[in-house]
């Protein structure tokens, strides 16, 4: 197969946040810069179900299934108790098949994540490629 990734055949990309409108924005942040062909989904699990401040497994685990195509799903998680709820679901085999917590700044990582997957890489360097985004230097 040459060319393009097909859309079915990409990684999945779930960012999960305290909240929502953090995990949506940087969706959104990273949807623009990887922009330009096949775009590998990508879903926001920010919040609680009830739109508060927090974490849901419930959230987590329906954008995960939202963003399987079959290829593996990365998961970015920011602090604390989202990590843990997504290692608590990954424990319980709660997500689908492939799934994996990656070890990546939320924001950098996100934005290497889609752009890795967007280019059809596998879930392995997708997940390599947020983690190298801990190396970007800024000053």
């Amino acid at each position: 197969m040459t060319g393009a990734p097909e859309r079915d055949s990409l990684v999945g990309i779930v960012l999960v946040s305290h909240s929502a409108v953090v995990a949506e924005s940087v969706a959104e942040l990273a949807r623009g810069l990887a922009a330009g062909g096949p775009m590998a989904p990508v879903a926001a699990a920010g919040g609680t179900a009830e739109g508060g401040l927090g974490t849901s497994a419930e959230l987590i685990v329906a954008a995960a299934r939202e963003v399987d195509r079959g290829a593996g799903v990365a998961l970015l998680a920011d602090l604390g108790s989202s990590v843990l709820t997504v290692k608590a679901l990954l424990l319980d085999e709660e997500l689908p098949p492939g799934s994996r917590l990656v070890d990546a700044p939320f924001l950098e990582g996100a934005v290497a994540a889609l752009v890795a997957a967007s280019a059809g890489a596998p879930l392995p360097a997708v997940e390599s490629a947020a983690g190298e985004a801990y190396a970007y230097r800024k000053a």
